[in-house]
């Protein structure tokens, strides 16, 4: 919810500030709370470390430019419903299950007709997000390494810091307007806190606490969870046709998952002990 509400004051701001820019304050609002949070940034990383932790920031910075420019132009709920095709590639191409492949189908099924109604007009809107779609994929893959770093959302912070400072010619450029505006400056520094601070930091505490179906529910609802704040937030009413193209993703999102799920469910039944 935070992630998408985030998002939400995002498109009001793309008024005044390019969505490039509003993305890059994004990831640098989101790096300076999470180092402020943090205590694990300031030493024992290795080269190593560092490299994983700068390709998952800057992953996830061009994730959030190309998911900003493409909302500028297309509805959120849509928007999220098709990048969501990155996720479930990586899930499908990871298990290679008949159930996976399955969810895959629907997906992209989905996404077709999601497409299909932005394609008119609208073609460089769908690349956008195309784009934080494989991204997207980038960053579950990248960010599990970062995971095994174990240091928490420290992680993360160095992440985006080093993303930051990578997307500084893609933002930096018309910025002007948000550094001669106090007001500006802090919204564009709250949609970093909110979408990725707080939500990312949220995805990380929650899957450490939980089990993952219920994980799994919640990332099902992420899709629902954009066109409710873009319908109530941004008055963005989706249509029958973009409705029907939503639950298509839903659909595979829960195949996929359910797959995940029964997966877990036989390690643990056939473990000793």
């Amino acid at each position: 919810m935070a992630q998408y509400a985030g998002a939400a004051i995002a498109v009001v701001l793309f008024d005044e500030v390019e969505p490039q820019t509003v993305a890059w304050f994004r990831v640098i609002g989101a790096a300076i709370a999470l180092l402020i949070v943090s205590r694990g940034w300031r030493h024992g990383w290795t080269r190593e470390q560092l490299i994983a932790a700068g390709m998952f920031g800057i992953a996830t910075a061009l994730m959030n430019t190309f998911f900003y420019l493409g909302i500028d132009r297309i509805d959120l709920g849509k928007a999220v419903a098709i990048e969501f095709i990155g996720p479930i590639t990586v899930a499908a191409v990871a298990t290679r299950s008949g159930r996976n492949a399955v969810a895959l189908i629907f997906a992209v099924a989905g996404v077709l007709v999601l497409g299909g109604t932005e394609v008119e007009g609208n073609a460089l809107g769908l690349f956008f997000i195309l784009l934080a779609s494989a991204l997207w994929a980038a960053y579950i893959v990248i960010g599990s390494r970062v995971a095994q770093l174990d240091r928490g959302v420290a992680g993360l912070g160095i992440g985006l810091a080093i993303g930051a400072i990578a997307t500084t010619p893609i933002g930096a450029p018309w910025s002007g307007p948000v550094w001669l505006s106090p007001t500006l400056l802090a919204l564009c520094l709250l949609v970093g806190v909110f979408s990725n601070a707080i939500g990312y930091g949220i995805d990380q505490f929650t899957m450490r606490r939980i089990p993952i179906r219920r994980f799994s529910l919640l990332l099902a609802l992420l899709p629902v969870t954009a066109a409710f704040i873009g319908w109530v937030a941004l008055d963005q009413r989706p249509s029958g046709v973009e409705l029907a193209g939503i639950a298509l993703v839903l659909v595979g999102v829960a195949v996929q998952e359910r797959e995940q799920r029964d997966r877990v469910e036989r390690t643990v039944l056939t473990e000793p002990g």
